[in-house]
């Protein structure tokens, strides 16, 4: 295979191969620097030896991912203060390169995290990216059984959040109604719309101020977060961005990004309030568009 044409099969697929790395690893940084290895892995092998090019690139996506996810995970440990996902920018691609836009919601990698690296990259290869079982297990050298089982395990683990849906027009309701609660600082409203058991999670990495710890439950939550509005956000320009495949908001103030935050919405109400903070997360996003740069 010629280098041009290497370089083209490649670019074809490099949208899966960072949708796969991103769901695996959480970060955009992370995901970048594996698809870099995975290219200069793609370099150094016979292409005409290579069967199905696409097939072979998200095999070695997903074996770099889980490398890299234990020593991650590791990191992680020690990070300060609750950890989230870098926000990522889906105005362009809703689904980041999968079949389908599962696993890419800022609650479900959260969700994912619980899982061994095994059970992530079966539960990411099959919801996402429909592989089948035959071929995951082979991704990850292993039986077919076992990566079911795999997969069982994986659904288990996720199936005990919260993970059922709403409409748009609910999600557009009660989202509507949040806002409106949030801007005018009214406790009873504002607790209408969330969850009894609502967590609030503030991801600043130790770099900015921001809650250290999970805060949970209806009361708490509310009263957190129009504490946060009065004394920090009250000036903060919130706009509208498609980030995880879901709408999410930037907080920007005199054109700097400050922060990217999301609701977890579901028959309940708002079961989760995601708040990046962290600057080493933000430096994708930009304030005016509220789209990645």
């Amino acid at each position: 295979m010629a280098t041009d044409t290497a370089l083209t099969t490649f670019e074809n697929v490099r949208p899966r191969l960072f949708g796969i790395a991103y769901r695996m690893m959480g970060t955009v940084a992370e995901a970048e620097d594996l698809v870099q290895e995975a290219w200069l892995r793609w370099q150094g092998v016979d292409h005409d030896a290579v069967r199905e090019p696409a097939a072979f690139l998200a095999t070695t996506i997903t074996r770099l991912a889980l490398t890299e996810l234990g020593s991650a995970r590791a990191r992680r440990e020690s990070y300060v203060g609750p950890w989230l996902p870098e926000p990522v920018d889906t105005s362009a691609d809703p689904a980041l390169g999968a079949e389908r836009g599962e696993a890419l919601s800022v609650a479900m990698l959260v969700l994912l995290e619980r899982l061994t690296p095994a059970e992530r990259a079966v539960y990411v290869l099959h919801e996402a990216f429909d592989y089948p079982y035959r071929r995951i297990a082979e991704v990850l050298e292993t039986s077919e059984a076992n990566a079911r089982q795999l997969a069982a395990r994986g659904r288990a683990h996720v199936a005990g959040g919260r993970t059922a849906s709403v409409s748009s027009a609910e999600r557009d309701r009660v989202l509507a109604a949040f806002l409106a609660a949030a801007q005018h600082g009214d406790l009873e409203a504002l607790e209408a719309v969330l969850a009894e058991d609502v967590v609030a999670l503030s991801d600043g990495g130790g770099a900015v101020i921001a809650a250290r710890k999970p805060v949970v439950g209806r009361e708490r939550v509310a009263r957190f977060l129009l504490g946060v509005v009065e004394k920090f956000a009250s000036d903060l320009d919130n706009v509208p961005a498609s980030c995880n495949g879901d709408i999410s908001f930037v907080g920007s103030r005199d054109g700097e990004t400050i922060a990217v935050w999301t609701l977890d919405i579901g028959p309940e109400g708002v079961r989760g309030f995601y708040n990046v903070l962290n600057p080493a997360k933000l430096s994708r996003i930009t304030a005016v568009s509220g789209l990645s740069g």
